[in-house]
């Protein structure tokens, strides 16, 4: 680093109140945010000179992984780039070759570049509907990493020990356990740390499993003579049961590709408290707004009426703003009036030896993933049969055409032959 630039970061610079404003606005809801002290002088310095910071988020597309719970971080990203500042999107073609080890205790098999391409364009597909992507700076670490040859990565390796390395925690814990760790996954936190160098991170977002690369980063800069960068992770999104982190595995996730109505219903079906939670997280409205709104509920006003306002936004998001309307007022007329939707899915379903059991039917209508699951909602009064609520578990139906209902959501006009 040359003698301007380090007086340069060394100056200290006022921080104005519209500083203070973004700084919060930047840390609502993170998981950690490193080092609020640096950042708040990052953002004062770009305010005095008319710059903007470079903020990066790097995602491998290892999977399509298509859920509310993934745009999180894309929503704080969204947020930095309503201030003003330049976001990145990487995509890690390069960096998905080698694997992730974060959070794993076995190896992670490695992609073929044609699963690396169809994934990385369902990724670029979810970030258009949260980023202004026009504006956005979308980039692949194969630009740099695939230059880097040989020569590159011994000298990158030299910047970064083995002790530090085991200190992450999947590391230390498969090392003690004794279980394998291949050399190739140890590269992985310093090619993800080199992304950084490449493309001069003034902020690095991740969620809150990626915190070990990202300090990598931080670290990787001060070795290549950068400013190091600031971190900033989100905590995992919890699911619809109020419980555990959103997951596909749990059905407790509402996907973005989802249809409008089904999207605003799962919304509607959260608690009032894990309400605010989601619109630390998702929602893309002030902090004051937020507030405000809460202090209404707490004094009087309906909860219903911010979880309607939240639900139209999830849908405006992922469909547009006249499907969030149609979406409300389809939601209305089902719960309000007691009407069946309009566009439930038709089954039919063969009955061996002239009838079925009603949990059998519930399962294979696709109302629940077993029988087991249909008898305990049957028990807990919370399927419905032609409108009328179901209690008896051995109930046995005759061919012909019925509307089940299971819990609020699911529906079907199910033939019986």
């Amino acid at each position: 680093m040359s003698e301007a630039t380090i007086q340069q970061h060394e100056q200290h610079y006022e921080v104005t109140p519209d500083i203070v404003e973004a700084m919060n606005t930047i840390g609502r809801g993170v998981d950690t945010l490193l080092i609020e002290s640096e950042l708040e002088q990052k953002l004062a310095r770009a305010r005095a000179e008319g710059g903007r910071l470079r903020c990066k988020l790097g995602l491998d597309p290892t999977a399509p992984d298509i859920h509310i719970g993934h745009t999180v971080v894309l929503n704080k990203l969204r947020q930095l780039q309503d201030l003003g500042h330049t976001v990145i999107f990487l995509i890690g073609d390069f960096t998905a070759a080698i694997g992730d080890p974060s959070g794993r205790n076995t190896t992670r098999p490695p992609l073929s570049p044609e699963q690396i391409k169809v994934n990385a364009e369902t990724y670029l597909e979810q970030a258009a509907h949260v980023l202004d992507i026009e504006k956005a700076e979308v980039r692949w670490n194969s630009e740099w990493c695939g230059e880097l040859g040989a020569a590159g990565l011994i000298q990158l390796a030299s910047r970064y020990t083995v002790a530090r390395l085991l200190e992450r925690d999947d590391f230390a814990k498969r090392f003690s356990q004794q279980l394998p760790i291949a050399v190739h996954e140890l590269i992985y936190p310093l090619m993800q740390g080199y992304d950084s160098v490449a493309l001069h991170a003034d902020l690095e977002l991740g969620g809150s499993d990626q915190r070990f690369n990202l300090l990598v980063g931080r670290e990787l800069q001060r070795q290549y003579g950068q400013p190091a960068q600031c971190i900033l992770t989100m905590p995992l999104l919890v699911g619809l049961d109020g419980v555990n982190k959103m997951s596909k595995s749990k059905h407790n996730y509402i996907g973005i590709t989802e249809s409008a109505d089904e999207m605003f219903g799962k919304v509607m079906s959260i608690s009032d408290t894990l309400m605010w939670d989601w619109y630390n997280l998702l929602s893309l409205r002030s902090n004051a707004e937020i507030a405000a709104l809460k202090s209404e509920c707490e004094n009087g006003r309906n909860p219903r009426d911010a979880k309607v306002m939240l639900a139209k936004e999830i849908v405006a998001r992922f469909h547009d703003q006249k499907a969030a309307e149609a979406a409300e007022a389809e939601f209305n007329n089902r719960f309000r009036a007691g009407a069946v939707p309009s566009d439930i899915p038709e089954v039919t379903v063969a009955a061996a030896g002239g009838e079925i059991g009603i949990a059998r039917l519930i399962k294979e209508a696709g109302l629940c993933p077993s029988t087991g699951e249909a008898n305990r909602n049957i028990e807990q009064g919370g399927v419905r049969l032609d409108g009328e609520r179901i209690s008896d578990r051995g109930l046995k139906l005759k061919p012909g055409c019925y509307v089940l209902q299971v819990g609020k959501r699911r529906w079907a006009r199910v033939t019986v032959s």
